[in-house]
Formats: structure tokens, sequence, C-alpha cells
């Protein structure tokens, strides 16, 4: 099944958390001149046009990235996401970067890119926007397998961020699956998992996450943001991004940039935000 498309969702509360998350992660990485390699398992398109017609459907960038890029001044922890968003904007916000585009923007001339989209479309889409950085490698196929497949990688120091749509439920199960298998050929990654939190009959996190904590991993780190009450049936609230080997100091960095972008992006007083160390190590 391959009917996501990310620019139906682009700009959201998910992706803010998404990518501020990533962006985070990626300055500690440059805090040494030690090249490293960013891996995107589920690329999409690269960049999207928030005045298209597929984010307009929902324009769920409004109660995203729009309520926070007016006030960017006040978020100088987050500097390195607005510069990139800057510099495909020349006034109004109209283009959004995707996670891949961040990394990009990000990474230094040393540092390497491998990005994997299975979907038809969304591969040339891809291509498009990046098949001319000479840093990156970009791969048409299945990312749970790609990861695997491309491991380890070199350089030796990097991020993995692993953002599946899924579609399948089965995609819970494989996340766990795949990241097993990838810290066996590469434990010192870092690796970024991003998930829904859904509606209550439809949610899958809670299970998905109770996997996690008992698996073996010696590093799990959980930043979540729901920013309205969870639904009984369909919806996505919130999300969640889980962290395999998170850098230093990263779990300081959320515990004072998540209770502010919880009441920036709130969409009713139940609002919440969570983070906890499923596995701490020593």
């Amino acid at each position: 099944m391959l009917s996501y498309r990310h620019a139906f969702h682009a700009g959201n509360h998910a992706d803010v958390l998404k990518h501020a998350v990533e962006t985070l992660i990626i300055e500690q990485l440059k805090s040494k001149e030690k090249p490293f390699c960013y891996l995107d398992t589920h690329a999409g398109g690269g960049c999207y046009d928030l005045s298209g017609e597929w984010p307009q459907k929902k324009a769920e960038y409004l109660d995203g990235i729009a309520r926070l890029w007016p006030e960017r001044q006040h978020w100088p922890e987050l500097a390195a996401y607005w510069d990139v968003i800057a510099t495909l904007n020349e006034s109004e916000l109209r283009f959004y970067p995707g996670s891949p585009e961040i990394a990009r923007h990000l990474l230094r001339e040393q540092d390497k890119l491998m990005l994997m989209e299975l979907h038809n479309q969304e591969i040339e889409i891809l291509r498009r926007h990046m098949g001319s950085d000479s840093r990156s490698a970009i791969h048409h196929r299945d990312g749970f397998e790609g990861l695997l497949g491309i491991l380890p990688p070199t350089p030796r120091r990097g991020l993995v961020l692993m953002d599946p749509p899924y579609e399948l439920k089965e995609d819970y199960q494989r996340v766990l699956q795949t990241l097993k298998k990838a810290m066996q050929k590469w434990s010192t990654g870092i690796y970024a998992l991003w998930y829904p939190i859904l509606g209550k009959d439809a949610d899958r996190s809670r299970s998905m996450l109770e996997l996690f904590k008992y698996a073996g991993f010696p590093s799990v780190l959980v930043a979540e943001l729901e920013v309205a009450a969870q639904p009984d049936e369909w919806g996505m609230n919130g999300s969640g991004m889980l962290i395999l080997n998170a850098p230093w100091q990263l779990d300081g960095q959320l515990t004072t940039l998540l209770p502010r972008l919880c009441t920036q992006l709130a969409q009713s007083n139940e609002a919440r935000w969570r983070l906890e160390w499923l596995a701490k190590p020593e």
C-alpha cells in the first residue's frame, strides 16, 4: 500500500516535533569536526509548497509551523531550524522543508546524506530536489530493507531518521524488528523514530513503546507532544519521537523545549507533553 503522501500533512504539529528533534541532533553531531552521515528511510519529496493543492486540503500547517514562524525570534534554541525555513522563503511562509531538505541545509561538505523512498512519484520529486547535491545518495527502495542493506555506513558517525507512514499495522512491529537488526550492524548510530498518537480505537503507540521498553536497547528516550485530547475513534492528536542512543544533553534540551511547544501548538486545554527514558544508559 503506497497511498500515503506527506504533502497533506506538511508543516503540522507532528512535523514541528520531528524536525525540531532532527535539528537538535544534527547540531550536536556538528559540534565535532569528524564527518557524519544522515540516513532517511522514508524521505518523501523533500520539500513542500504549502500553497499547493494537497497541503491546502486540510491546511494542517496553520496549527503547526504557521503558529511558530512569526514568533521565531523567541525560540533561539531552534535557530538552525528557522535558518533552513528562511532559505526557502523570501517573506511570507510558503515552502516547508521535509526532513531530507533540513539535513541537506545543515550538513557540511564532509558529511553524507543517504535517502530512501519507495513511492514512485515521491522518489522523482525527491530526485529533482536533492539529486544535484554531490553529498546525496538517493535510493528507490523500501526503507526498512534499505536501511539494513546500507549499514554500517561510511562515515561511522551519524543519524538515522525513520518516519514510516504506518499505513499497515505491521509497520509497528517492523520498526522494532528493523531497529534491533540495525543496532546489531551499527551499535553506535543515533536512531530517531517518529510515530503517531491516534484515536483510542486505532492507536498502537502504547503497545509499541512497551515492546521497545523490554527489547534490550541500552538507551531509549521518548519525547511526545499531544495538542488535544485523544479522540475515541480516528484522528491524530499527537506524535512522538523515540531516540536510540540519544546524544548527550538532548534530554535537557527537550525538557525546556517540549512545554513551550505544547503551549504554542495546543488546540485544547488537554494538550500535554511527555519526556521519558524507557531505558537510560549508565
